[in-house]
């Protein structure tokens, strides 16, 4: 057994008797599959609806279910942790999440299939949660830097290796096995998990004392968690494609949503037992983490939603070549992680968050200067200079979160910010999308005016070419217009961070 020194006194750790890296590495292994499976099945859409008989546009239905469960779980995944347990609650979500998938590549209609999407957002939706509030009770501040790279791999290079897998699976055997392979890595996880993972016992302490007081549990916040945050979420999700608020779904939609979510913060901050803690909002340095992990979760899903989309549309690539164009920011991303883990022992965080998002702006800024012509190379390269700031604004933004959270308020700040990754993903893909099919009109309205015959678009020259070589042009403009917006918007976010607490001198130093 290697040496815990470093890592006494604290009561809540779940490592028990055995090396907290070790731990680290296992909790690790549910969150890599969790959000892989998020991204891998987006490449596989096109396949699923061919095998099971259904459009394209209700295929993407496979996506949405998943999301409106995840968004569901997510919030009340910490209040759920502590009434069950976190060590069960956790490998429950493992078995749930396992089990479903195994049953989503078993399924032989849409509806079929849908519904066991929907149990495995369920499952899913409790896993990043809980994993984080294991961290920040596992390691103390000094070492907690390095313990968040180790997760922050899985954060990070999943979403960016996911399309590539997907893309490779589809072309070479069948869309079943992206469900598939979750099978041995869930069955890893729950073995490592049951044997090494433990509750403290100064969280069951807690737990019986919870329970003792007479457990009331929060119908109305969970009702309201589920309309507010479902119908949110189908709002997102459906938004360009039912044309925006000129259609009354999305109008309906959006109603019930913002009166449930006004209605539920008046609600839990009355409650003695919410079951989403909005309290924590009351300090500086989670409130603007919150901001922060909303505007990585809006950057990062967009540009994962798009590039494979650009490449398969406009540059004429299969699902494997457009996904390798994600891979290799992955690769960065590996190689980074422990330099990101190591600089907020000499670096004070916020100004890491500050450098990471300014990183992020201006690659994705100067992503304007790619044409229709780009090479794989070059817009490869253009990719790893997106993301290879990521490791460092997660690692150094998860130093920060915990300052001023008590301890027994671990499990509750890491769903919500979790949550807000996530609604930050869903919102912009969202306005991507949206962005995405105005532009192109904009442009292509715009290059049309030029078309005349004096300009060198004469005899010889059919119109299907220059209709296709317009709708070519517009396309690519629109996408390089969406990447400068996203760029901004990382830029704009840059001057938040002189909020962020500064972090004593020696509290954060390499593992």
């Amino acid at each position: 057994m290697e040496s815990r020194s470093g890592f006494e006194g604290l009561p809540r750790s779940a490592a028990g008797p055995y090396n907290p890296w070790l731990i680290a590495v296992i909790v690790s292994i549910a969150t890599f599959m969790e959000v892989l499976d998020t991204t891998i099945a987006n490449v596989a859409l096109r396949h699923i609806a061919g095998s099971l008989g259904a459009s394209l546009d209700q295929s993407t239905y496979v996506t949405t279910s998943y999301l409106v469960s995840n968004a569901i779980v997510l919030p009340i995944s910490g209040w759920l942790a502590s009434v069950v347990g976190r060590k069960r609650f956790y490998m429950s979500c493992v078995a749930l999440f396992t089990a479903s998938s195994v049953m989503c590549g078993f399924s032989t209609s849409l509806t079929m299939l849908l519904v066991f999407r929907v149990i495995q957002g369920f499952g899913g939706g409790g896993l990043a949660p809980v994993e984080q509030s294991m961290f920040a009770d596992t390691f103390p501040e000094s070492k907690r830097a390095m313990a968040f790279a180790i997760y922050g791999l899985t954060v990070v290079t999943a979403p960016a290796i996911g399309p590539m897998i997907g893309g490779w699976i589809t072309d070479n055997y069948s869309w079943h096995w992206v469900f598939f392979m979750n099978l041995p890595m869930g069955l890893l996880s729950l073995a490592l998990t049951g044997y090494f993972v433990s509750d403290s016992p100064q969280m069951v302490k807690d737990r019986e004392a919870l329970l003792a007081k007479g457990l009331k549990v929060d119908y109305v916040g969970f009702g309201l968690i589920a309309l507010g945050f479902g119908a949110l979420q189908i709002v997102l999700d459906k938004y360009q494609r039912f044309d925006g608020f000129s259609s009354n779904f999305i109008c309906a939609f959006a109603a019930v949503s913002a009166a449930s979510l006004i209605l539920l913060v008046f609600w839990e901050l009355r409650n003695k037992q919410p079951i989403m803690n909005l309290r924590l909002f009351s300090r500086p340095a989670f409130a603007i983490s919150c901001a922060v992990m909303f505007i990585f979760g809006f950057v990062i899903n967009s540009t994962t939603q798009l590039l494979p989309q650009l490449t398969q549309e406009l540059l004429g690539y299969d699902a494997t070549k457009a996904g390798l164009t994600l891979g290799v920011g992955g690769l960065i991303s590996l190689v980074v992680m422990p330099v990101a883990g190591f600089l907020p022992s000499l670096i004070q965080p916020k100004w890491l968050v500050m450098i990471a998002l300014a990183g992020t702006g201006y690659a994705l800024w100067s992503s304007a200067g790619l044409d229709i012509n780009m090479s794989f190379a070059t817009i490869s390269i253009s990719r790893m200079l997106q993301v290879m700031w990521m490791p460092l604004l997660f690692v150094s933004l998860s130093t920060v979160q915990f300052v001023g959270v008590p301890p027994e308020q671990n499990s509750n700040a890491s769903a919500i910010i979790n949550m807000m990754r996530n609604l930050g993903g869903g919102f912009g893909v969202s306005l991507a999308t949206t962005l995405l099919a105005r532009r192109q009109q904009f442009h292509n309205a715009r290059l049309a005016v030029h078309i005349t015959p004096y300009n060198g678009y004469g005899a010889g020259v059919s119109l299907l070419a220059i209709s296709r070589a317009v709708t070519s042009q517009a396309s690519i403009m629109s996408y390089l217009d969406v990447f400068t917006a996203l760029g901004w918007i990382a830029l704009v976010m840059c001057p938040l961070c002189l909020l962020l607490p500064k972090v004593p001198k020696g509290t954060v130093s390499a593992a």
